[in-house]
């Protein structure tokens, strides 16, 4: 059936799936508007997928992509009888492929169909979900529920987005650099709380990736949630968290601790004194107020976060986020050859749902053994765990160092390094700041 109802059957329109690929197999322009409409998981016959990633292979590498040179790659990778036969590869070239504004037609109509399939598919996810859940799993459910409609609607495109001449952004390249000078030294970006590394970045823009990566208990959880709240308790800007290495309530406790100097570890093992309490007591509203955001729940896949990061972006108004950490996050959705493979994805993902939101994106990350091997223990950038597409990806890279966790009488106890080891629109450096594990925060060295 070529309606798009279909009877029994989920939503499709073979002819219009013909039509596409009819188009793009006699014209190279069919190729570049169709491309930016249709991903191959768009069609509803796989065979129809797979001669439209072979077309698109060809074109890749400049090479004929008619239907001769289409069924002739097939039988090459022997994937012609998967494409339904010589014949049936032939056939679809009979006809006109006619305007573009037809085969555009046709590809979004393609892809409208594709949408309701899987939309179709997640609700039926969803009500079975919900079918079987109880009050404890609402929550839950409803987190899932989000992250795959989003899922489900994300290739939805509204038109092709129009490409701008360098004369026609000059103006407001101009008004940036107007604004920045008018603001007499205040920061451009969101302010970091650490002075010289402010005046190094000029604070966290929208759009950027920024990684902060150390070794294993270095405070580099401590050091994504310091930028947080300076953004939400000291400058009422929104900001979220998502963690996978701590319940809310931990980072709760830590938070309290940063902002009222009482230890840690004196709240956890009870012993707390009454000037604590009365410390504690002074912060304790102006943290509840604050717009900072949580996210502890089982996230642990890029698509769950995507969603969840544009639900807080517009329901919340979050300037900020943090994702902590990359090392135990998967992309979700499809398989990859190696972990390598898929960090490399995340953080591509990552950068570009930066740019989406216009937000900065902090990204916390584990090095490899790499320092422990040098007789500094200081980290380079090439000691990214997992991936050098990480390095690529991010606008700024900032790796903490502390001489003291591998040498316990360093006369530089209490220090820690900011290393800036890549600053993508300005200079690196390294930034000396101050360790107070017991408040679990850093603080410039001026502060202590």
């Amino acid at each position: 059936m070529d309606d798009d109802k279909n009877g029994g059957e989920p939503p499709h329109s073979l002819e219009a799936e013909k039509a596409a690929l009819r188009a793009m197999l006699s014209s190279g322009d069919a190729i570049a508007d169709i491309v930016e409409v249709l991903h191959d998981t768009d069609f509803y016959r796989s065979a129809h997928g797979l001669i439209y990633t072979t077309i698109l292979d060809l074109y890749a590498r400049d090479q004929a992509h008619d239907e001769v040179a289409v069924t002739a790659e097939l039988s090459k990778k022997e994937l012609l009888e998967q494409a339904g036969g010589r014949s049936y590869v032939l056939g679809l070239a009979n006809g006109r492929a006619g305007r573009s504004t037809t085969w555009l037609k046709q590809a979004e109509r393609v892809q409208a169909l594709a949408v309701l399939r899987r939309t179709k598919e997640a609700a039926v996810h969803i009500e079975n979900l919900a079918a079987g859940g109880t009050a404890d799993d609402a929550d839950a459910i409803a987190n899932t529920a989000q992250a795959e409609i989003f899922a489900a609607t994300a290739r939805r495109r509204h038109g092709i987005p129009p490409a701008y001449s360098i004369g026609d952004t000059m103006e407001g390249a101009l008004d940036e650099i107007e604004a920045i000078g008018s603001r007499k030294g205040e920061l451009a970006g969101i302010t970091t709380g650490f002075t010289d590394l402010d005046s190094l970045t000029g604070g966290l823009y929208p759009g950027q990736l920024i990684v902060v990566a150390a070794r294993p208990a270095m405070g580099k959880s401590t050091l994504a949630t310091d930028f947080l709240r300076t953004a939400s308790i000291k400058n009422n800007i929104p900001s979220a968290l998502f963690t996978l290495e701590s319940r809310r309530t931990d980072v709760t406790l830590r938070v309290l601790a940063a902002e009222a100097r009482v230890a840690v570890h004196h709240m956890r093992s009870g012993t707390m004194t009454d000037e604590d309490w009365t410390r504690l007591a002074r912060r304790m509203p102006d943290v509840a107020a604050a717009p900072l955001y949580i996210q502890d729940d089982a996230y642990a896949t890029f698509t769950d976060l995507r969603a969840h990061c544009r639900r807080l972006r517009a329901q919340q108004d979050v300037q900020m986020i943090a994702v902590d950490a990359l090392h135990l996050l998967s992309y979700g959705t499809r398989p990859f050859t190696s972990r390598y493979e898929e960090i490399s994805e995340i953080s591509r993902c990552l950068k570009l749902l930066a740019m989406e939101l216009e937000v900065p994106i902090v990204a916390v990350s584990t090095l490899n053994r790499g320092p422990e091997q040098r007789p500094d223990k200081r980290p380079m950038v090439s000691d990214l765990r997992d991936s050098g597409a990480l390095e690529d990806n991010a606008d700024i890279v900032i790796l903490l160092h502390r001489e003291d966790a591998y040498e316990k009488d360093s006369p530089r106890a209490g220090e820690a390094d900011l290393i800036v080891a890549k600053h993508r629109f300005g200079p690196t450096a390294t930034i000396t700041v101050a360790f107070q594990g017991h408040y679990a925060r850093f603080v410039d060295m001026a502060q202590t």
